[in-house]
């Protein structure tokens, strides 16, 4: 790996950690891109570039969970009974999702996570948030429902937040709670992904060494590393920015992508 690499690798981990912490979201959004960008001069082939850029995202986001759920559950803001019962249907829908996404060529895969994009970003820039019309559903459907949100959280290689809070914001629970007991969500999503990824890309051709099957080991400990450094930056800035204009910027950036994704 060269020191070219690692020092984007860098960026792309202070990037999305501050971002993180900033708005909430990011993670995965910033880094899938940003690998698309970086991984080929590295040595992943482009048959498998998008599989290893989503893989690789979902290992960092273990590093960063586990940063901001200490976080958050020092707030008192993780709703854990509201997290177990999720939890194993995200952490099998991560891995059935990331089964999917291997089971995708690369391009189909870069055309998905540019599909994904756009609609964040649409939901970004016009504020649309779920309304609190009801309450957490029974164990059943919470569980299938946590399966789906793995199951796209796997694919796209993201932490669930873009998907996660506004279901938990639906169901009544309040924003701060929603945002912690997410962030708590972005473990069993992680680690479901991550693994089912490693199963999944363990006999693929050509990925350059320090790969995983499909998790390149270097930037999930550059990235990881260096985005839950930052997180934290974000978090305070997220006191004195104009988050409302930034999210906007965000869903700019968000929309350059996914169209990027789709078109190129």
């Amino acid at each position: 790996m060269t020191m070219t690499g690692i020092l984007l690798m860098a960026l792309t981990g202070a990037c999305s950690g501050v971002m993180a912490g900033l708005l909430g979201v990011g993670g995965g959004l910033i880094i899938v891109p940003a690998l698309v960008a970086i991984l080929p001069a590295l040595g992943v082939p482009a048959e498998h570039l998008m599989h290893a850029a989503v893989a690789s995202s979902l290992a960092t986001i273990l590093l960063t969970s586990l940063s901001s759920v200490r976080a958050h559950h020092g707030h008192g803001a993780v709703l854990w009974p509201v997290f177990w019962r999720l939890a194993p249907g995200i952490a099998l829908g991560a891995a059935l999702g990331a089964q999917l996404a291997d089971a995708l060529p690369s391009a189909g895969l870069k055309q998905v996570f540019g599909v994904f994009a756009l609609v964040v970003a649409a939901q970004m820039a016009l504020g649309l948030q779920a309304k609190a019309r009801h309450a957490l559903p029974g164990t059943l459907a919470t569980t299938v429902i946590g399966l789906l949100m793995g199951g796209i959280s796997g694919i796209v290689g993201i932490g669930g937040g873009s998907l996660v809070v506004p279901f938990l914001s639906g169901c009544s629970v309040p924003m701060p709670k929603a945002v912690g007991t997410s962030s708590a969500c972005g473990l069993p999503i992680a680690a479901g992904g991550a693994a089912g990824a490693v199963l999944a890309g363990w006999s693929a051709q050509g990925m350059p060494a320090g790969s995983l099957g499909y998790v390149y080991a270097p930037a999930l400990v550059v990235v990881g590393l260096v985005s839950v450094l930052t997180a934290p930056l974000g978090a305070r800035w997220s006191h004195r920015l104009p988050v409302t204009v930034l999210k906007k910027v965000f869903a700019g950036f968000l929309a350059l992508v996914g169209a990027k994704m789709l078109l190129f």
